[in-house]
């Protein structure tokens, strides 16, 4: 089985722990992997000017950049890049106006008309690999672990390109199952992290990320595991502000999902990057036992 792989810009520099896990996950799972050539930032955000066509350049662009070399399909990790890229694709596929703008804007581009599938990785491994196959591959079960999965806004919204139903998703949960931990569920796993409101309004976002994190923990979650660069900065690099603030009761251990994934597969832990999480995230993984005390 073979993917080509679109990293987006995090990935390379704050988010490296998601990519080399990720990456390491694929090898173990058996799936080759291309990186896309001459890829460029997503954008970051789809836009919400219906307008804006010119904010589409970039993810298309990307996208013909998997058709160009082949690909029928293109596999996400970033759950903001998938929730661009997934847009981008479903309006080049079904918007016949604005596509047509669109490709006689990107004159020295050939045409595009959304025939490559953007997938994220929980998808992929629920759709094409297929959990069956996935559990075969586990050889060191996260028995005895409680996590939260946080889906946050992009992997759910819109409806249209949300790789689960937005309004009782269990894509998350099946997976850390499968992994051998305890799924937690709580009632804002779905809810928003602040996102980019850390720029414009950051007292906002730091309420509402202790408010996830709180309830997270009132469920019964000794960790939380997510899938978005941002979402890992608003609930884990805050927390110190939100405990001097809000008085939040103890850190709350954050990984992204392919960290947890990768050492149940028997990845080697240096190779999760776990020294880019915060050291709550560490320890929690020594009391474990999942990872040495000198790791």
């Amino acid at each position: 089985m073979k993917v080509a792989y679109y990293p987006g810009c995090t990935l390379k520099t704050k988010a490296k722990n998601l990519e080399t896990s990720a990456l390491a996950c694929l090898d173990a799972l058996g799936v080759e992997w291309q990186e896309l050539e001459r890829w460029n930032c997503c954008g970051a955000v789809y836009s919400l000017a219906d307008d804006d066509l010119i904010h589409l350049v970039a993810p298309v662009r990307d996208l013909i950049r998997a058709k160009q070399q082949g690909h029928e399909m293109v596999l996400t990790l970033c759950s903001m890049c998938y929730n661009t890229l997934a847009r981008a694709n479903e309006l080049m596929k079904h918007d016949e106006e604005k596509r047509k703008t669109i490709n006689l804007f990107m004159d020295e581009e050939p045409d595009y008309f959304g025939e490559v599938k953007v997938v994220h990785f929980l998808d992929f491994l629920r759709d094409v690999y297929g959990w069956e196959n996935f559990k075969a591959k586990v050889v060191n079960p996260l028995n005895g672990m409680k996590v939260a999965p946080y889906y946050g806004c992009t992997l759910l919204r819109p409806k249209e390109a949300g790789i689960d139903r937005f309004d009782n998703p269990s894509i998350f949960q099946d997976c850390m199952t499968a992994l051998g931990a305890e799924a937690i569920n709580f009632p804002m796993s779905t809810q928003c992290c602040g996102t980019y409101q850390v720029l414009g309004n950051p007292e906002a976002a730091l309420k509402v990320s202790f408010d996830i994190l709180t309830n997270a923990k009132a469920h019964g979650a000794e960790a939380l595991v997510l899938a978005c660069p941002l979402c890992d900065y608003n609930l884990g690099k805050r927390q110190p502000e939100m405990k001097e603030k809000y008085e939040l009761a103890g850190d709350v251990p954050l990984f992204y999902f392919t960290q947890l994934m990768a050492l149940a597969l028997g990845v080697k832990p240096e190779d999760c990057r776990f020294e880019l999480n915060r050291e709550v995230s560490l320890e929690f993984l020594r009391d474990k036992n999942l990872v040495k005390a000198t790791a």
